[in-house]
């Protein structure tokens, strides 16, 4: 694009990776007024800015993480417990009377393998839910205090959840019976016996129910050779037969006002619902991947992956761990200079305080 002669009419990417590149986009608040009927959400309208004035990308689809549940592990749920609005300490007594009550087997697992989305759930719900913050408060005594629970929780989560990209797989195989995943990597554990099975919403924490929004649009570069071409594009991937189409076939769900059909695959109305629940919830804490780093995301997920390794599996201290992973993550965002992202307060440049 910076040659100035753009190849391509339309770009589909996640927030994160089309922030750098406002200043290449050219502005779609004609396309967004006419895609009125979509009843786009004030929420991801103001995301599409990409903190400018106007609409920088149509946005096009969005995920989740949540929990998928077999619902033998319901038996050991903790008693008073709503499995649709669980605590954090609510989950730990959950995987601990599950373990005991399994012959000493885990029930719990989380995708902590080498392509493992896990440091999404330290990134969009561990820290939120315990500190508010995802970056600004990452050495927070409270964020200390999450690690020190997630050491806990650790200890009663299966082993084998170091060598598990994904969740669907061990939990088809029944390997455990609860787990954290990005919807789109747990809609196959439920897809044969959805029955059986129950996906819901990230447990609250101190500061509320922190969770991560997966938001896909489409942009339009500076130049770009067809440009009403693209902006037809944008309509009918945004119109509701085609949401639903998604939907179906890739459990990323729209982000209009599509109506979901009661004729859903099974696994995927499971997630819907789960989704959705969290969302909506009263506490809800909104966290986006990063923002604007680029090819630095990498180093930020590592900052997040590197203090799960030496807190949970080599068994230090999470004070001492924290400051120094928390000075390493502070470099990262200062000499990217980039405004922090939500959960965190709005400003420039974001830095670890």
């Amino acid at each position: 694009m910076d040659s100035g002669k753009p190849q391509i009419s339309l770009v589909g990417a996640q927030h994160g990776d089309l922030a750098p590149h406002a200043s290449r986009l050219i502005d779609l608040d004609d396309v967004l007024i006419g895609l009125a009927d979509r009843g786009f959400s004030a929420e991801l309208s103001g995301l599409a800015k990409l903190g400018g004035a106007t609409t920088k990308y149509i946005p096009w689809m969005q995920a989740s993480y949540v929990l998928a549940v077999n619902k033998r592990a319901l038996e050991w749920l903790p008693s008073g417990a709503d499995v649709w609005k669980l605590t954090y300490d609510q989950l730990l007594d959950w995987a601990t009377a599950g373990r005991q009550g399994n012959g000493g087997k885990p029930i719990f697992g989380l995708p902590a393998g080498a392509k493992g989305l896990y440091h999404r759930f330290l990134q969009g719900y561990l820290v939120p839910s315990f500190s508010g913050g995802q970056i600004t408060t990452f050495r927070s005594a409270d964020a200390v205090a999450g690690w020190r629970y997630l050491k806990e929780l650790w200890a009663q989560t299966a082993p084998a959840s170091t060598g598990w990209d994904n969740m669907q797989d061990p939990l088809q195989r029944g390997e455990v019976l609860v787990g954290f995943d990005h919807s789109a990597r747990l809609v196959g554990a439920p897809a044969d016996k959805p029955g059986d099975w129950l996906m819901v919403p990230a447990p609250t924490g101190p500061k509320g129910l922190g969770y991560m929004a997966v938001v896909v649009g489409l942009g339009i570069p500076n130049g770009a050779p067809e440009t009403d071409r693209a902006k037809e594009v944008i309509k009918a991937l945004t119109a509701p037969e085609t949401q639903l189409d998604v939907l179906r076939q890739n459990a990323f769900f729209p982000v209009t006002n599509a109506q979901v059909p009661a004729d859903l695959p099974g696994a995927v109305a499971l997630a819907d619902a789960a989704i959705r629940a969290q969302r909506e919830a009263p506490d809800a804490i909104l966290s986006l991947p990063p923002v604007g780093l680029g090819a630095r995301d990498g180093e930020v997920a590592q900052v997040f992956k590197d203090t799960f390794k030496e807190v949970l599996i080599d068994g230090r201290d999470a004070q001492q761990v924290v400051g120094a992973q928390g000075a390493r993550l502070d470099g990262i965002v200062a000499e990217a200079n980039v405004p922090c992202w939500q959960p965190d307060p709005a400003g420039a440049p974001c830095r670890v305080a």
